[in-house]
């Protein structure tokens, strides 16, 4: 592989994160599904689960941040975002990457921050 194309090309930086993830359908859909992140950045996330989503569609997707990346308590980041790729892989599961258009903090008593 020449050295060219072993650079990342992205600007935003992506941490390598195996959280559980609740994926299901922005639009009212019958997606739920639980899912493993692969990634997640500022700005996106990539996931592996066992439905092929459908590229182009609204997703909603809750990530619960653990204490080691918090450095405090756990929090929970509800997001909506916009399925960008979906690859097979060879266990039968699905790759997922999807932009993350909005997103927030949902406390345990459900007081809520909107962030966009």
């Amino acid at each position: 592989m020449d050295e060219v194309a072993a650079q990342e090309k992205r600007a935003i930086r992506r941490f390598a994160l195996k959280l559980p993830v609740m994926v299901t359908g922005a639009a009212g859909e019958q997606v739920q599904e639980m899912a493993q992140t692969k990634d997640v950045s500022s700005h996106g996330i990539c996931f592996q689960c066992d439905a092929a989503l459908e590229h182009g569609s609204a997703i909603e997707f809750t990530v619960t941040l653990p204490t080691e990346v918090t450095m405090t308590e756990a929090i929970n980041v509800r997001c909506i975002g916009t399925v960008v790729r979906v690859d097979g892989e060879p266990s039968g599961k699905f790759e997922v990457a999807a932009v993350i258009d909005s997103y927030e903090f949902v406390a345990d008593d459900d007081k809520q921050k909107m962030i966009r």
